[in-house]
């Protein structure tokens, strides 16, 4: 008998390692490094899926890569699922025997000063005309710490959050030639808290995070909330003899007015989504937790609740590939990949809408020093996720080779 090659065991190991090899290259060729973008991506990855969700092309799928606020795409799915997009966050108004008046918060990011004018108007007309003392009540929060991720500095998107926040707990200063510190907004009254943040800083108009001086989050913004809401009831007719601070509303209070949002959820998502507000996304962040969990709202049940609704709507085992840590991500240590981030899209489709819409793309980006991302959906609906944790940002010249090569009907 002649010996015959192709009867060894050597040969057959080759091709079933080539059989192997061949059904397992698409899975490959989507991990493989990001050859095919040059030296676009240098420690990153990209991905497409079609509207089924199914990949058709991305590298480094699997990678874990710091989110920033593409991140926000999490916190309003889950906060569409806990809350739903016609929730409205409420404000209450009790007063005592004694005529003092309490505003409890429960974490309205829409608070703004022409928000605020609609309640003074609506108390003044029920006949509210004098308040002894005006007190803040923000014990629906019980925060453990500050934003994860939060630094001290003059940046709104650093500002933070509490149960009763009033213009996205920054302030519109304006500071002339000869030092005279005024609102920067005409819809705004000067405040105490203007002059003080205001006095050493150069002439000009600025928007200022409150605690830019690095004072503690939850007083300060209590203390901005009760200014405001003073100053424009004041506007109103409404008298305020004093601020007293914080204070848990009496059980015995009478409830005056309990103040729903103008806007509903699904209207502030789209604030935030195209403001990219760190603020307002914590705020829903947080109020999905409390929904769920109850009051007071902390960083914890917020955390758990999400990680809950990641796990109905990626499954458990995709679940365990992201970390979120706080809401609107700015924190480092959440973690994501593009895998994951497409799974997301795929859910978060019916809500695409509230993305801002930029060349006929949806998008959401994502920004920190060496951190550079994208995702959304190309103009035929397909989801695209570039994830690029790199020195130089090369982002926009990604996302056009994938609207080139993937983004035709």
């Amino acid at each position: 008998m002649l010996f015959s090659f192709y009867d060894t065991p050597f040969f057959r190991r080759c091709i079933i390692t080539l059989l192997l090899l061949l059904t397992a290259w698409p899975a490959a060729a989507l991990s493989a490094p990001c050859s095919g973008m040059g030296k676009l991506i240098s420690n990153g990855s990209f991905a497409v899926a079609d509207t089924s969700g199914k990949i058709v092309a991305g590298c480094n799928l699997d990678q874990q890569l710091v989110p920033a606020s593409i991140i926000k795409i999490a916190t309003v799915l889950t906060a569409m699922q806990v809350l739903g997009p016609d929730y409205r966050f409420n404000t209450g108004f009790y007063q005592d025997s004694a005529g003092n008046l309490y505003i409890r918060g429960f974490g309205d990011p829409s608070l703004v000063s022409e928000e605020i004018s609609l309640i003074a108007a609506h108390l003044r007309a029920q006949g509210l005309e004098n308040v002894a003392t005006l007190f803040v009540d923000d014990s629906a929060f019980a925060l453990e710490g500050p934003i994860p991720g939060q630094a001290i500095s003059d940046n709104p998107y650093d500002a933070p959050v509490g149960a009763l926040a009033v213009n996205f707990n920054s302030i519109a200063v304006f500071k002339d030639k000869h030092g005279n510190i005024t609102s920067g907004e005409a819809q705004t009254p000067t405040l105490a808290l203007m002059h003080e943040l205001a006095r050493q800083r150069p002439a000009g108009r600025m928007r200022l995070n409150i605690c830019c001086d690095g004072s503690d989050g939850m007083e300060r913004s209590a203390r901005y909330a009760g200014e405001l809401f003073k100053a424009i009831f004041q506007q109103h007719g409404i008298t305020v003899a004093r601020l007293g601070g914080t204070k848990p509303t009496p059980s015995q209070a009478r409830q005056l007015y309990l103040h729903s949002s103008s806007k509903n959820l699904e209207a502030i998502s789209a604030n935030l989504m195209h403001s990219s507000s760190n603020f307002i996304a914590n705020l829903v962040f947080l109020q999905a937790g409390a929904k769920r969990k109850g009051y007071p709202a902390t960083w914890a049940k917020a955390r758990a609740v999400l990680q809950e609704e990641l796990n109905i709507l990626l499954g458990p085992a995709m679940a365990q590939a992201i970390h979120v840590e706080e809401g609107s991500g700015l924190s480092r240590e959440s973690r994501a990949s593009s895998r994951v981030m497409l799974t997301l899209l795929q859910r978060f489709r019916p809500y695409r809408a509230v993305l801002r819409q930029q060349d006929n793309i949806s998008r959401k980006s994502g920004t920190l020093t060496g951190v550079y991302n994208l995702a959304g959906y190309l103009p035929n609906g397909r989801a695209y996720v570039i994830m690029l944790n790199q020195a130089k940002n090369t982002r926009d010249s990604v996302l056009a080779r994938l609207q080139q090569n993937y983004g035709a009907h």
